[in-house]
This record gives structure tokens, sequence and C-alpha cells, in this order.
């Protein structure tokens, strides 16, 4: 069975996804997908290939966390002050 990081390059590598849909997919917490996704970006990068970081986004007034070092999902719009956050999404091209 290949490791955890590399499942998840191959799903990536297929679709795009969210922390949720790849810890759902591949039976890990969310959080541990998100630790993972540092790692995946230099291994990717390595490997020649390009890791697309889709922004998380605010539901309520379409703010995009663009600037964000964090890979993983913002608490709060400082635009709005809400917490209705859509996840940043991942994908391999």
């Amino acid at each position: 069975m290949a490791s955890i990081r590399k499942q998840i390059i191959e799903l990536l590598e297929k679709e795009e996804c969210d922390a949720r849909m790849i810890s759902q997919r591949l039976g890990i917490r969310e959080k541990e997908a998100y630790e993972h996704i540092p790692h995946i970006i230099r291994t990717v990068s390595a490997m020649g290939k390009t890791f697309i970081l889709e922004a998380a986004q605010c539901i309520v007034c379409g703010y995009q966390f663009r600037d964000r070092k964090k890979v993983s999902k913002p608490g709060r719009c400082p635009a709005c002050k809400k917490e209705r956050i859509e996840s940043p999404r991942f994908s391999i091209k």
C-alpha cells in the first residue's frame, strides 16, 4: 500500500479536492490532510509538476484569501466577520 502522501498526490492528480474530500476518500482526519499539504507541495514541485491551490473564499461576501500563507481553512472573514468560509481546494497538473 502506498503512503498517505502518495495516495493524496494520486487523488489530486485525478481531481480537485478540499481537505474534507481527501479525508473522506482516504480515511484520515481532515486536520491530518492539511498537515500533509505543505510536504506534498514540495514533493510535487520536485517532480516537475504544478500544485494548484484555489484560495478559500467567504460564502457571504465573496472575499478571497489569496495572500494567506496557511493552507488550512480560515476561521473568519476579515471583511464581513462571518464564519461561512468555503475551504481551499487543491489539485495537481
